[in-house]
């Protein structure tokens, strides 16, 4: 009876050994269980936080991010507290569980490190971003130091600033275009403009060394503003006429303009003809049937314009042509003829040069252009006579002068 008892207990014990040992090994497996979740679970917050990268293709990702940072403007802030805040992030990188405090966690092979860690590694990790930021502002305002002080001196360094190849290089200013290489000889800008449009003759003009002639009408370019409106000690006269006779190549009046030294219009008539008009001449002198038909007597005009250049100097370009259909005569010493004057041929290079041609080189205004108009025509003449007027007047003392010197002599030498 004992010896069986004895191996009934044996028995139990063996059994109850045997469920102690199956349930601590159940035990173990559960645990384990549970801590490989856990480990999971951290690894998936590690992640989400974002750790140093390891692996090649993680290292670029975040590499890429850090480039993408710093290409934007850096933030704003107290270079105090970042300062404060890398000299934390430092301390904790280096003593993770406190300054005083050595001791490491240990961590078994194929598990991940704590929560703590992985904390202080992705504050290390903002502690760079920050830093590299600061770096690069620090880099940047350095640069741009040392290219005020060369711009100031003058002088380039020999080596020069290279370009890294991660950094973007900085926009250069866009460099003038070239003007096209556009070659007209003997052509005329004007002529160009028509044909091949602005640009084009602007080109020209640029290469010729001419300006655009300016967009004002030729009597804003011909008379003085604001100016004196009344008679001055020099006028400028001109005429229009129309044609009589059976092929109207004879000529007579039709209007009469006088302007002042200013080119202010002071008289301004038509003129009745004396006899039947077989040439309006419209195309150029302007004057048309109705503008005569109530003209002027061609008597009081002449009065009127005898009364005007009394004692005055008269302007004109080839006047004698119009005193003789005026039946005027006029002393030879106060008639200033733009068409006679030596300078102004010499100029232009032609014995007898148009009152168009004159105005053109000489004042760049053009005139003429369709009908003409005698108060136009008288305005021009006394600009390009007031152009001229100091050395004309210069001349002709110097030339008076002399020709009563010779007379003295002469006279002399007869006695």
């Amino acid at each position: 009876m004992g010896k069986s008892k004895r191996k009934d207990i044996g028995a139990l014990e063996s059994k109850h050994d045997k469920s102690l040992t199956e349930k601590k090994q159940l035990g173990k497996k559960k645990f384990w269980k549970r801590k490989v979740k856990g480990v999971k679970k951290k690894n998936e917050c590690i992640k989400q936080i974002g750790l140093p990268p390891k692996s090649p293709d993680e290292f670029s990702s975040n590499w890429k991010c850090l480039q993408e940072m710093l290409t934007l403007k850096p933030v704003e802030m107290d270079i105090s507290n970042i300062k404060s805040k890398t000299k934390e992030s430092d301390l904790k990188t280096r003593f993770p569980h406190g300054k005083g405090n050595t001791s490491r966690t240990s961590v078994k092979p194929g598990e991940k490190p704590t929560d703590g860690l992985a904390l202080s590694s992705t504050k290390s990790y903002e502690s760079v971003k920050i830093s590299a930021s600061i770096k690069q502002k620090n880099d940047i305002e350095k640069k741009s130091v040392g290219t005020r002080k060369k711009c100031a001196t003058g002088h380039s360094g020999s080596d020069g600033l290279k370009e890294h190849k991660g950094r973007k290089t900085e926009a250069q200013p866009k460099q003038a275009k070239d003007v096209p290489d556009i070659w007209f000889d003997d052509v005329d800008p004007e002529d160009i403009e028509a044909a091949l449009g602005s640009e084009v003759a602007e080109c020209v003009r640029t290469q010729m060394g001419e300006t655009k002639p300016s967009e004002k009408s030729p009597e804003q370019l011909l008379v003085k503003e604001n100016a004196f409106s009344g008679l001055t000690r020099a006028v400028a006269m001109d005429c229009e006429m129309v044609g009589i006779g059976p092929d109207g190549e004879d000529s007579i009046v039709a209007r009469v303009s006088i302007v002042n030294q200013f080119g202010k219009c002071i008289y301004d008539k038509y003129v009745k003809p004396t006899e039947k008009v077989t040439d309006y001449r419209t195309a150029v002198s302007g004057i048309r049937p109705k503008d005569i038909k109530h003209g002027e007597d061609f008597h009081v005009i002449q009065n009127e314009v005898a009364h005007i250049l009394q004692g005055r100097t008269l302007v004109g370009h080839a006047v004698h042509n119009d005193l003789k259909v005026l039946l005027l005569d006029h002393p030879k010493r106060k008639i200033r003829d733009t068409q006679r004057h030596k300078p102004f041929k010499r100029i232009v290079k032609s014995g007898r040069p148009s009152l168009k041609l004159l105005c053109e080189v000489i004042l760049d205004v053009k005139v003429q252009e369709g009908e003409h108009s005698s108060v136009q025509d008288a305005q021009a003449a006394m600009r390009l006579y007031t152009s001229v007027k100091k050395e004309w007047e210069s001349e002709l003392k110097a030339s008076r002068k002399s020709s009563h010197h010779l007379k003295s002599n002469a006279s002399v030498q007869d006695v």
